[in-house]
């Protein structure tokens, strides 16, 4: 009989944990906005602008290998709330950062909220995948990460209505909207510190030490000497910066190949875009029940592979509709390819995925290099790096099917 997708003493952890998901989908959807945004406010290039991402997963490197032996030592629990303390602080620094309106301020205020994003997915990412049976880790972590989608796809919808209103006026006017942005979402962490606070929440400890008693040949083993978790680290560094990539330069895409379209018609456009990665995680999810993890992994990094091929042609809205179509086929990939990488490390499981979390540093390099072919050949050709990172996943997906099948027999 197939597992369910979580027992019922764990349902109420996974539903707790999962409102983490949506709250780091949020901050991810504004800062693809904040790149244009930071263009024509700043007068800053497409290469300057890819710094931001440089800065926001940047702290994803830095603090991923001390969280993770933070949260060996204090609980999942600790982790989150250390996570959330470090998300609150983050977004109301943009309060002095917007008064000086420096560019180097915006960057190290997304820093900080970024070390508190780090910190949450160290932890929210593992356990999620432990909150049920291992079989159905991957379903569970693509069900948790769709609400992640979800708060993607309210990000550019609020930064298109708002952020783009006064650029061409006052200068100062233009940063009002995402000061007040950033401290309506610290008051919202800072409620969550709260409650997570005084909920009690599993700790999956006690459990983890039976799993391991129960496999000690398993988990005597370096978790280096797991090829899925080896070479999952290197596929999730190529796959998040391809992820963050094709979003940083979205709205470059539309404004330069949707004719007579402006930045605040291509936020809209990414707000579709994430609407796609939303429902691409909801539908496939669900298609996970009857198809395998990495063979659907395959399926989509093909088919993007095609879809970046077509948006190098530059084409007139077609380009658009391709980029489109790519959020949809990623929606699966990060929570599939960190599922795959983790579940076989038992008791190491949690600086395995602390290794994962770092890879996310992929999406801190990217966009620098995407934003330098754009500013030399057009943002169409810088798509061409993406398209290499999908090619890298194809080969992931193959390998781990011949690991899934070598292990049956």
């Amino acid at each position: 009989m197939k597992a369910k997708i979580t027992e019922p003493q764990f349902r109420m952890g996974l539903i707790l944990v999962t409102t983490l998901f949506f709250m780091w989908g949020l901050s991810y959807g504004l800062v693809d906005v904040l790149n244009k945004h930071f263009q024509e406010a700043l007068h800053i290039s497409k290469a300057q602008s890819g710094l931001i991402q440089a800065a926001y997963f940047g702290a994803y490197f830095v603090i991923a290998l001390p969280a993770g032996i933070f949260i060996e030592k204090k609980g999942y629990k600790a982790g989150i709330i250390l996570g959330l303390s470090l998300y609150a602080i983050g977004a109301l620094l943009f309060v002095p950062a917007a008064n000086m309106m420096t560019f180097s301020f915006f960057l190290f205020a997304l820093f900080v909220l970024a070390l508190g994003l780090g910190c949450l997915e160290t932890a929210a990412n593992p356990y999620s995948s432990a909150l049920g049976h291992p079989s159905t880790a991957e379903q569970r972590l693509n069900l948790s990460q769709s609400f992640n989608g979800l708060g993607q796809f309210f990000g550019p919808l609020i930064g298109g209505l708002f952020f783009f209103n006064s650029v061409e006026g006052d200068s100062a006017a233009s940063f009002d909207a995402v000061t007040y942005t950033y401290v309506g979402i610290a008051a919202i962490v800072i409620v969550l510190i709260v409650f997570f606070a005084k909920a009690k929440l599993p700790d999956l400890r006690e459990n983890e030490a039976k799993l391991d008693a129960a496999n000690l040949q398993n988990n005597s083993a370096s978790m280096w000497s797991h090829s899925e978790f080896k070479f999952g680290v290197i596929t999730l560094f190529f796959y998040v910066a391809a992820q963050v990539g094709v979003g940083a330069f979205f709205i470059n895409l539309v404004v330069e190949t949707w004719p007579q379209s402006s930045s605040q018609q291509g936020a809209y456009f990414l707000s579709i875009a994430m609407l796609a990665f939303l429902i691409g995680r909801f539908v496939s999810t669900g298609i996970m029940s009857k198809i395998s993890a990495n063979h659907l992994l395959l399926i989509y990094a093909v088919i993007n592979s095609a879809l970046c091929l077509l948006i190098l042609t530059g084409a007139q809205y077609i380009s658009v509709i391709a980029a489109i179509g790519i959020f949809f086929f990623m929606s699966i990939m990060f929570p599939t390819i960190f599922a795959m990488g983790v579940k076989n490390l038992g008791s190491k499981t949690k600086i395995g995925s602390s290794f994962m979390i770092m890879a996310i540093v992929g999406g801190a390099i990217m966009p620098f290099f995407m934003g330098k072919l754009a500013d030399h050949y057009g943002t169409h050709i810088a798509y061409v790096l993406p398209l290499i990172c999908f090619v890298i996943v194809i080969f992931y997906a193959k390998s781990d099917q011949k690991i899934t099948l070598a292990q049956v027999d």
